[in-house]
């Protein structure tokens, strides 16, 4: 209680410099939850400050701000209602732009279309992966603080493999001959161009240096990927993870390799 008392010759100070305009100090908080009440640590000296219904009301406008920071973190494409694991992911994001200093500037200005919490490996194992769509105008500025933002995020959700994959959309074959449309469909909106960026995006910053196409006796095809040799210590755990989460967003198979002779 004594440093409430601290902070009023300040109060009024400030406020004689702003010409009797009521002055609020409020102690930056972590956000831990989606629904955050902020008035409930200042309930207790409403009788001892100004203006008790000026106060309320700027309280009211801070919670506001902060929770429409929030909803800004997850904008889904045609204005649908992020889930409850959205927004969870939405919350998340928000806390590292409030207290991440190493990435909170270039948090200001991004934000996600999607996430969901997907099964991997074997069902005894009960491991957990996490699959986040960004918008594709963003996906560089993304890259650029990835490997801080996934490992800030496997933090908060208890070890999850974190996946950060670009949202695209794939053009049918008939697009050339629809009537809305001007000249051949883009190369980068095919089948083949979104699933093959769909492979760059999972292993990012790993880089792939060869891919295989197994075809098996039965006519099933098996593509095999291998990855540059030097981040095998970083991603040699996320393997498994990688391709179950590739075979979930394409519905096929996929190996993770490295090549079977170390570089020199």
């Amino acid at each position: 209680m004594s440093s409430v008392w601290l902070i009023h010759p300040k109060v009024r100070e400030l406020e004689k410099k702003f010409s009797g305009s009521h002055v609020v100090i409020i102690a930056q908080r972590k956000i831990l939850g989606w629904l955050i009440f902020i008035l409930a640590p200042l309930s207790r000296f409403q009788h001892r400050l100004p203006a008790p219904p000026l106060l309320q009301l700027a309280f009211q406008k801070l919670a506001a701000t902060m929770f429409n920071g929030l909803v800004k973190k997850v904008i889904k494409p045609n204005g649908a209602k992020p889930t409850e694991f959205e927004n969870k992911v939405g919350t998340e994001l928000f806390n590292l732009e409030m207290s991440a200093t190493e990435i909170k500037s270039e948090l200001r200005d991004l934000y996600i279309t999607g996430a969901q919490e997907v099964s991997v490996g074997p069902a005894s194992a009960d491991k957990k992966a996490i699959i986040i769509m960004v918008p594709f105008k963003l996906l560089k500025q993304f890259h650029k603080i990835q490997i801080r933002l996934v490992r800030e995020l496997e933090k908060k959700f208890s070890g999850s493999h974190v996946v950060i994959i670009a949202q695209r959309k794939i053009l049918g074959q008939s697009y050339t001959r629809s009537t809305k449309t001007k000249g051949p469909r883009p190369r980068s909106r095919t089948l083949t161009a979104v699933h093959d960026a769909i492979l760059d995006d999972l292993v990012y910053p790993t880089e792939i240096v060869g891919k295989r196409t197994r075809c098996k006796t039965d006519g099933t095809k098996e593509l095999k990927v291998l990855l540059e040799w030097k981040e095998k210590v970083n991603v040699d755990t996320k393997l498994e993870t990688f391709s179950d989460v590739y075979k979930r967003l394409t519905n096929k198979e996929v190996v993770f390799e490295f090549p079977v002779d170390e570089p020199n």
